[in-house]
């Protein structure tokens, strides 16, 4: 069999990265479909003070399973292209690592709740939040161990359609039901996340049996075990402080007092805003395995080029996103409740904060491979500069005597700010170990913008629900159509052509 040629070979890679991104995308817009009805539900029917304990309550635990996977979300890529066993095998070595650790943190939580609720006001059936600890990290591993594989589409039915729907429903019903069994209903949100976490779990794990099987002769390997978190943590912590720099704010919003309807407007803001996050998402499982191979073989060109192929396809996606939500943003804010429209600032603050995390997100997938720790230092660096600058413009918005919506639109700003500067400092990082210049800027991006914000301009003349309705459909069709015509060439269109690999 004649060998490919390492153009060849690039170019499967790139089909593989579009395949992944095309599959996730659906996903995307899957998710949207079915986050809105929860903002709405969650918003209208529970309110926004309900909703603010809600967010503060989850942080804990999703903190704690960040931290189980110790690092396997990307790192399992790496673990399988290098072990000669049986890829069941080292799959089950993952679960059972971020299993142990995740047991532990939930016990933790369970018996020490005030993370979660340091009001020190819950029920019994809110405090059984701790027991989704342990399903998000092995459903996390799960899905990783498939990406592998470049079934993406696992991804795509347990996060996108399962926990969000299952999050929606269960929240309605519960509701409902709270008509003769008010307690349950204090208890609703909690509940619907519980239920939507195991749902998406068991999904993530079906296909996983199917492709991996059952490993045949595995016997648990303490040392190894010991030895793989070791070499994982500076990527746990890499992958613990990236989502960190999404809660710090929430955080920080808690310490300053401020009132929960103020923490559940910033939540909704926040919600709406990482739904073009889940855009940059859509690549890492592919581009994790296909950047292995390259470094494994020396082609730092392809890496090069990959990183910054992925990153445009990720900032024009996240770009035409941002345009459409944020700028009829009162009236989506508005969707969910009249009282969530003070957050209008601080969503599209936020919006902007995604786009210019992007280049640092390609740039940490190639750079967790080749520089762990430094890149773990400049992620430090990027979550103190962020804690740094939300305690200043809060502090200096308390003072002027703003409001405490605008003093959480501070929170976002320096958000977008810490972002930038992590993405500038990786993106530089990882040229100079490459020998190559890694840039996903290109200036059709402002030539695409200018149009669809005129758009956007027009349409806030207008009722709301046109607004809405055709508003955003507008911005985007202006967008897509300029950034497919003078920014895309014909190594970006393969984003659209389905192709065999």
């Amino acid at each position: 069999m004649a060998e490919i040629s390492p153009l060849s070979a690039e170019q499967q890679d790139i089909a593989a990265l579009a395949k992944g991104g095309r599959t996730n995308f659906l996903g995307f817009l899957l998710r949207l479909a079915a986050r809105i009805p929860f903002l709405f539900i969650a918003g209208r029917l529970y309110g926004a003070e309900d909703l603010g304990r809600f967010a503060s309550a989850t942080i804990a635990v999703e903190l704690a399973a960040q931290l189980a996977t110790l690092g396997q979300k990307r790192g399992l890529a790496q673990q399988l292209a290098s072990d000669d066993r049986d890829g069941a095998e080292v799959v089950a070595d993952a679960l059972l690592l971020s299993g142990f650790v995740a047991a532990v943190l939930a016990a933790l939580l369970y018996a020490f709740p005030a993370p979660m609720f340091p009001s020190g006001h819950f029920t019994p059936l809110q405090r059984l939040l701790p027991l989704t600890v342990l399903p998000i990290a092995l459903g996390d591993i799960a899905l990783a161990a498939l990406a592998y594989r470049f079934d993406v589409g696992a991804t795509v039915r347990a996060r996108s359609v399962v926990e969000p729907w299952t999050l929606s429903i269960v929240a309605g019903l519960v509701w409902l039901a709270g008509f003769t069994l008010l307690p349950i209903r204090e208890s609703g949100l909690i509940l619907a996340y519980v239920a939507s976490i195991f749902a998406a779990t068991m999904t993530a794990f079906v296909p996983l049996l199917r492709s991996y099987g059952l490993p045949r002769q595995w016997s648990p390997r303490p040392i190894d075990l010991l030895r793989l978190a070791g070499s994982n943590l500076p990527l746990a912590g890499a992958d613990a402080i990236e989502w960190g720099t999404r809660k710090l704010d929430l955080f920080l919003l808690g310490v300053f007092q401020s009132p929960p309807a103020v923490v559940g407007v910033y939540y909704v803001a926040q919600q709406v805003a990482t739904l073009p996050q889940k855009l940059k998402t859509s690549f890492e499982p592919i581009l994790g395995p296909v950047i292995t191979r390259n470094l494994q073989s020396g082609n730092f060109p392809a890496v090069a080029r990959q990183v910054c192929q992925v990153g445009f396809w990720i900032i024009a996606a996240q770009a035409g996103v941002a345009l459409a939500l944020g700028i009829p943003g009162a009236a989506v804010m508005g969707l969910v409740g009249p009282g969530f429209v003070a957050g209008t600032a601080a969503l599209g603050l936020l919006l902007a904060a995604e786009v210019a995390a992007a280049t640092a997100v390609v740039s940490e997938a190639a750079l967790i491979y080749i520089a762990r720790l430094r890149n773990l230092w400049i992620s430090l660096g990027t979550i103190a500069l962020q804690g740094v600058l939300t305690v200043g413009f809060m502090v200096a918005a308390r003072r002027a005597g703003l409001d405490p919506l605008m003093q959480a639109a501070g929170a976002a700003a320096a958000l977008a700010i810490a972002l930038a500067c992590a993405s500038l400092a990786k993106s530089l990082l990882l040229g100079s170990l490459l020998g190559e210049r890694i840039s996903n800027w290109r200036w059709p991006l402002i030539w695409a913008a200018a149009p669809a914000v005129l758009v956007g301009a027009l349409m806030k003349l207008m009722p709301e629900w046109i607004e809405l309705a055709i508003g955003i459909p507008a911005i985007l069709g202006v967008y897509g159509a300029v950034i497919w015509r003078r920014g895309f060439g014909p190594e970006d269109r393969i984003l659209f052509k389905k192709q065999a690999l």
